[in-house]
């Protein structure tokens, strides 16, 4: 007997959505301390796992709207920022223009440009969760 076939395709109940900034600062504000516990921490967790996985040094860095500081360290931060600050070699380094940028060439190779592109993308954007 054979192992039973598992999926990898399994459409999510969520929706993609776009990012934007909250234009209300009220609602901006409370949707980063609503996010604190859940966004930040799976943010971090992501780098920890990233550290210990890759075995890498990570430094994360935030700073809210109103400049209140959150960071996390897979080791020392003050090492890993000294070793940022003396690293001479080129290297790679990422602004939300270029992440957005490969985002789209990405969604560009998945829904080539055509006559039903549009309404192809709308109905599995709607059937899966990109992650």
């Amino acid at each position: 007997m054979g192992r039973p076939s598992v999926s990898l395709y399994e459409p999510s109940k969520c929706k993609q959505r776009t990012l934007q900034r909250c234009t209300n600062s009220l609602h901006r504000l409370i949707s980063f301390n609503k996010g604190l516990i859940t966004r930040k921490f799976g943010l971090m967790k992501k780098a920890y796992e990233l550290s210990v996985l890759c075995d890498c040094e990570i430094a994360l860095i935030i700073f809210n709207s109103t400049n209140r500081l959150f960071q996390y360290a897979s080791t020392d931060m003050d090492k890993i920022l000294l070793k940022y600050t003396e690293y001479s070699e080129p290297h790679e380094s990422r602004t939300n223009s270029d992440i957005m940028e490969v985002t789209r060439r990405k969604a560009n190779k998945v829904f080539p440009r055509g006559l039903n592109s549009r309404l192809l993308q709308s109905h599995l954007v709607e059937a899966t969760h990109w992650s």
